[in-house]
């Protein structure tokens, strides 16, 4: 009992952390708990789903207080809700195509592509170069964010939020948008990855990761928006969204190829 009791405090404490830098920079929840929970011991048919439903939960909650502290604006007329709409629209058939792939393609190729993806574009935002605004510009970044996600759980944050940021969006429309987007995109890639593999998933251990990453998740979601609210300079948000981005990358790639 108290080694289950630990686990699942440790499981509270590291999504209420993960989400409230996700939902306060646009990434880090599924690419930093994928592989911390592997190492940890747990199965990825059991990660993977439950982090893809926890951050659906935690996500639901960071949009509307995103909303509620003018980081991003999702009235329907809004340009955020017609961003984060077209990446959730686009990215549904990417989902389907993500959790297929991600059946039958080594996860070493998998990885090294994710990571190679991020760090190019964390590098390109650190650069300072930026390209003008277009809508198949925002479709390209929806589908390929969302193919990673089933891919793996993670790959979504970096390259939707810095994908905006080097589209021309302001740092904090360009977080919120990402985080508005991909709750719905979770449930989606949730829902198909247990369509795939639930032959293979033991229901109430999937439960006891499920529920206290949801329950963190949902914590970190209700503080993460306020503390981006505070920052005042857009520039020092890009220049933070890029050294996240290469980092992460960087960590992907040699945590694919060391470990």
């Amino acid at each position: 009992m108290e080694i289950i009791t630990t686990t699942v405090l440790l499981l509270l404490l590291v999504a209420i952390v993960c989400e409230f830098i996700d939902s306060s920079l646009g990434m880090m929840y599924g690419t930093i708990l994928s592989p911390c929970l592997i190492i940890f011991g747990f199965d990825p048919v059991i990660v993977i789903p439950s982090l893809l439903f926890s951050q659906a939960i935690g996500g639901s909650v960071a949009s509307w207080r995103h909303h509620k502290y003018k980081n991003a604006e999702f009235s329907t007329k809004s340009k955020d809700f017609k961003i984060a709409s077209l990446i959730f629209v686009l990215g549904i058939a990417a989902v389907f195509l993500g959790a297929f792939v991600g059946s039958i393609i080594p996860k070493v190729f998998l990885k090294t592509y994710i990571g190679s993806l991020v760090l190019v574009m964390g590098i390109i935002l650190l650069v300072g170069k930026r390209f003008s605004f277009s809508w198949w510009k925002i479709s390209i970044i929806g589908i390929i964010s969302a193919f990673n996600k089933a891919l793996s759980g993670g790959g979504f944050g970096p390259v939707v939020a810095s994908g905006q940021v080097l589209s021309g969006r302001d740092g904090k429309n360009a977080i919120g948008s990402t985080v508005f987007a991909e709750a719905p995109i979770c449930i989606t890639g949730f829902l198909v990855w247990i369509w795939f593999s639930y032959s293979e998933i033991n229901l109430e251990t999937l439960l006891g990761v499920l529920i206290p990453l949801s329950i963190g998740s949902m914590i970190g979601g209700f503080f993460g928006p306020r503390a981006l609210s505070k920052v005042k300079s857009n520039k020092k948000l890009i220049i933070g969204l890029g050294i996240l981005t290469v980092v992460l990358g960087t960590w992907t790639l040699v945590k694919t190829h060391l470990m």
